[in-house]
């Protein structure tokens, strides 16, 4: 199975940079993120994950944020790593494809192999205004924008053959231009005249990750991602959303295994059940309950006001904006609650504070029980992990849960290749303009 960090500053339970062995700084200290990357390398992890946000999406007067820009932060810990993988985050909405394929090349080149591209749009109001919008553009026209950007991108990565470069000294010839393609891309929403001005980067290109759950963002990734960051609740939501995802890409004439399907996972770790539970009960009483419920709110797109702590959720409820919200998280969130019947007080508890993503509360061998249980079952090709505090959650996790994996014969004891497609058994896309690529494409 394939296994990551998400690097959420000091970790995922908001309340986590105030337990006594945690830095309040750690968001923006570069040796927070290192020490955690060269942890999860320590266990031989597929890659770290930084996610990002063009705005301040959270409320600050109580927990950190996602500060630090994520291509240059991933830079400074592949200069401190060698084999894990270092994916970023980058929205199409308010970036232009030039920069984001340059970028992400760079970072592929700079650490011999090791990028990913997290595609996402962004749907908040605070990010549209920071350049200079009035409004969210609507929900079909971000995805039809994300469509054609990573497409422009993708080009952009592909604009040189990867023996364009010589480096003849002898002859004086340095670039073989015949293999350097302009893009010469005009399309409804984006152009680009192109090539990229650097060479084609050691993975073919950075590895592209997709994270939605709308019927937009599964064609998308359907088309697109080499990996995938769901986030669902339960195996049977989970293993359904797989199945989707992988008939969507077989209709875009992809493989039955083009895609790695990785949910969110938090673990929260006890070396029994009963302490386990304590410690996040304990996490979640260091929360403002005022502050969980407005971050609850956010995520259902309704006023705070509508939540009481001790009654259900409303029953009207309905995609935030008029579907022009985040649909992925919504829709995890209200599955929980609907299908436990929980009050927003014991939602938040069994959230361990946070917002969607699914939360794991038990010893190393329960959490290994259930993390087999969806790999087996389908339902998962291996997690996105967020421990709830950083970086002792995930110690936590790889004194204790990697070794049970690692006896079952379900995680790698080492790596077995250098680039994060070696990690993930993906293979290096083929060159479109190369004759040979072209040739052995075709056969």
């Amino acid at each position: 199975m394939h296994l990551n960090v998400n690097i959420l500053h000091s970790g995922f339970v908001p309340s986590a940079w105030r337990l006594p062995d945690a830095d309040p700084r750690a968001f923006i200290d570069v040796a927070h993120y290192v020490r955690v990357a060269q942890l999860a390398e320590s266990a031989a992890f597929d890659a770290v994950f930084l996610a990002d946000n063009a705005a301040i999406a959270d409320q600050i007067d109580f927990r950190p944020i996602t500060a630090l820009e994520p291509t240059v932060l991933l830079a400074s810990i592949a200069a401190a790593t060698t084999h894990i993988g270092l994916i970023g985050t980058a929205s199409t909405s308010y970036n232009e494809p030039y920069n984001i394929a340059r970028r992400f090349a760079t970072l592929d080149h700079v650490s011999a192999g090791r990028a990913g591209w997290n595609v996402v749009t962004t749907a908040d109001l605070a990010s549209a205004r920071n350049f200079g919008r009035d409004a969210v553009p609507v929900h079909g026209e971000r995805y039809a924008r994300a469509a054609e950007f990573t497409s422009v991108v993708k080009a952009l990565w592909n604009s040189w053959e990867d023996d364009a470069f010589i480096g003849d000294k002898a002859n004086g010839r340095f670039i073989d231009t015949s293999k350097v393609h302009p893009v010469g891309h005009r399309g409804d929403a984006l152009g680009v005249a192109g090539a990229l001005n650097l060479p084609r980067s050691p993975q073919g290109h950075p590895v592209l990750i997709q994270a939605g759950g709308s019927a937009d963002g599964r064609d998308l990734a359907a088309r697109h991602a080499e990996a995938v960051f769901s986030a669902s609740q339960s195996f049977d939501e989970a293993a359904a959303y797989a199945r989707d995802l992988k008939t969507r890409a077989a209709a875009f004439g992809r493989g039955a295994d083009a895609i790695r399907v990785l949910p969110g996972l938090t673990t929260i770790i006890g070396a029994t059940h009963a302490q386990a539970l304590q410690r996040r009960d304990e996490l979640v009483e260091l929360i403002p309950w005022t502050y969980s419920l407005n971050r609850l709110a956010g995520t259902l797109g309704i006023a705070p006001e509508r939540l009481k702590l001790d009654a259900r959720l409303p029953d009207d409820l309905a995609l935030p904006g008029g579907g022009n919200g985040n649909h992925t998280f919504f829709h995890a969130t209200l599955a929980q609650a609907r299908t436990h019947g929980y009050t927003a007080r014991e939602l938040i508890r069994a959230l361990a504070g946070g917002g969607g993503h699914r939360v794991v509360v038990g010893t190393p061998e329960q959490i290994a029980d259930d993390i087999e249980h969806w790999f087996k079952g389908g339902a998962a090709d291996g997690f996105n992990l967020m421990p709830d505090a950083l970086p002792s959650g995930l110690q936590d996790f790889v004194d204790g849960v990697v070794p049970i994996l690692r006896q079952r014969g379900l995680f790698r004891r080492e790596y077995e290749g250098r680039t994060l497609r070696d990690h993930f058994a993906l293979e290096r896309p083929a060159s479109p303009h190369s004759t040979r690529d072209r040739a052995a494409s075709a056969a």
